[in-house]
C-alpha cells in the first residue's frame, strides 16, 4: 500500500533521493501492518540505521517517527483504528 506519510521518494527526514530505505514505521510484529496500512516512509541510509541519528539507533527519533505517523493515521481514520492495528498508543495524553 502507498504511504499515508508522503507522495514523493525521497527521504522523510531530509529529503534527499540518494540510498534510499522504506522503513517500517511500526516493526517487528507490526510490521505487516505497517505495509497493509500505508505506515511506512523513505528514509536515506543516515536516517535510516547507519549513523547515530538513524531511526535504528536512535530512540527519540524513533519515537518522533511513530508519533507523527499516528496522527496522520488518526485524522484519516480513527484512535480506535488505530489502536486495533498496532496496538500502542505513541501519543502523550
Amino acid at each position: 500500500m502507498k504511504s499515508i506519510m508522503q507522495d514523493e521518494k525521497c527521504c522523510f527526514i531530509c529529503g534527499t533521493t540518494y540510498n534510499l530505505h522504506l522503513h517500517h514505521i511500526f516493526e517487528g510484529s507490526r510490521r505487516q501492518a505497517s505495509e497493509r496500512n500505508g505506515l511506512t516512509v523513505y528514509l536515506c541510509a543516515y536516517h535510516h540505521n547507519m549513523s547515530d541519528e538513524g531511526v535504528h539507533n536512535n530512540s527519540e527519533n524513533n519515537l518522533k517517527l511513530k508519533q507523527k505517523c499516528q496522527r496522520k493515521y488518526e485524522k484519516l481514520h480513527s484512535h480506535d483504528e488505530f489502536m486495533a492495528i498496532i496496538g500502542k498508543n505513541y501519543l502523550e495524553d
